[in-house]
């Protein structure tokens, strides 16, 4: 029922087409029945949809210059159409900087807090050399492990310092992403996207998301290890400062870059690709979004994960790793190192360790990140275009 107001409230807008839906056929005694119950939840559902407004409200005051970028995309020739039907391909582009960090950010954090749990255990699958209780079978074992033996919170141990990390993240990644991907586009290839555009936009976007990102990076990784000695996130934060220096928190950005620079050009091509085959008028469409950008993240991730595996081997610094191959009591220093070191451990396959587990977290985090992120930046876009229409309507 919640949906179906959602969908009812969005249709009554004019932004969404009127579906045929399995829920709207008759029910018989089991509708009367639940009447009651159904009354509640539709109550419930009327509740969040305006607290949902009330927020998007607040919020969309503080996009600067929105309003005169709204006059300039909506309102030409055809203004009256415009009013009733907003293109959704216009209404992106209409959007300010502003508009992009906060769905970003949103994006961002809802993103690595979902998924979390696997990260903890891709971390863990990725570990070189792991004590004979951590050495797991697959994600699900290593889950069902973790939770019976340590507890069923120590799957999100370190979450908080990596929500804190992903929204500003994610906000400068968007942003920088939206602004260079129009300007370079309309310089390589005008009126038209460009997968050129797209990759460099990535590139630069990634660039800022690591700077912000890698420390959060360090002492997540360094929570989630079998073992962990650290009692919370400032006493990691406090013990890697004291006992390797301020450097240790960007020791591994970058192999991080090297890392994400290959992998977000991969995914955002490979997701503007698919969304001109799956969405090519891109119109706002969840169904798209989501499966655009789950197939991006699962080829981006496979190919780019023995650079993952060196990042976490900088970044947890192992000590039975380290102890394995002599270098005990000394710190992996960078990229080359790093690459030494697995080969000498495992060989070829143990650039692919975790394989599984970074696919299995990559698939439904970037399908979360993009459709959480095309889906505020949509309704943020519709609340300033619909006020934008009260106005005009009180002027006449």
């Amino acid at each position: 029922m919640i949906l179906k107001d959602w969908v009812l409230q969005m249709e009554a807008g004019g932004f969404v087409r009127r579906r045929p839906m399995t829920a709207d056929t008759s029910g018989g005694d089991a509708a009367v029945a639940g009447a009651s119950a159904g009354e509640e939840i539709h109550w419930l559902g009327g509740r969040f949809w305006g607290v949902s407004e009330s927020l998007i409200g607040t919020l969309t005051p503080r996009i600067a210059g929105e309003t005169e970028l709204y006059v300039g995309h909506f309102y030409g020739s055809q203004e009256a159409n415009d009013l009733s039907e907003p293109d959704y391909e216009g209404l992106p582009q209409g959007a300010s900087t502003s508009t992009h960090m906060l769905a970003g950010a949103v994006a961002g954090i809802m993103e690595h807090c979902l998924m979390f749990p696997i990260d903890c255990v891709k971390t863990r699958m990725q570990s070189l050399q792991p004590e004979p209780a951590a050495r797991y079978r697959n994600v699900m074992d290593a889950l069902w492990r973790i939770v019976r033996t340590e507890g069923i919170w120590r799957p999100i141990r370190g979450l908080n310092v990596t929500a804190v990390g992903a929204g500003p993240a994610h906000a400068l990644y968007f942003s920088c992403y939206e602004r260079l991907k129009k300007v370079l586009s309309e310089i390589i290839h005008p009126g038209a996207n460009s997968h050129l555009a797209n990759g460099a936009a990535g590139c630069v976007a990634t660039l800022l998301h690591d700077a912000v990102m890698n420390p959060a990076e360090v002492v997540k990784q360094r929570m989630q290890m079998y073992n962990s000695p650290y009692r919370g996130v400032l006493d990691c934060m406090r013990c890697v400062w004291q006992q390797e220096g301020v450097l240790a928190f960007y020791r591994s950005y970058t192999t991080q870059l090297t890392m994400n620079v290959p992998f977000q050009v991969l995914h955002f091509m490979t997701y503007e690709y698919l969304e001109e085959l799956l969405n090519p008028q891109r119109h706002y469409n969840p169904s798209s979004h989501m499966v655009s950008g789950a197939l991006a993240g699962a080829i981006a991730a496979a190919t780019t994960t023995p650079l993952d595996v060196c990042k976490t081997l900088l970044n947890t610094q192992e000590s039975l790793a380290l102890d394995s191959v002599s270098q005990s009591g000394r710190h992996i220093t960078g990229l080359g190192h790093a690459f030494r070191i697995v080969y000498r451990l495992g060989g070829l396959p143990a650039y692919f360790k975790g394989v599984q587990a970074r696919v299995i977290y990559q698939m439904p985090s970037t399908a979360i990140s993009w459709s959480v992120y095309e889906f505020f930046k949509y309704v943020i876009t519709k609340h300033q275009h619909e006020k934008r229409r009260i106005q005009r309507d009180g002027e006449k």
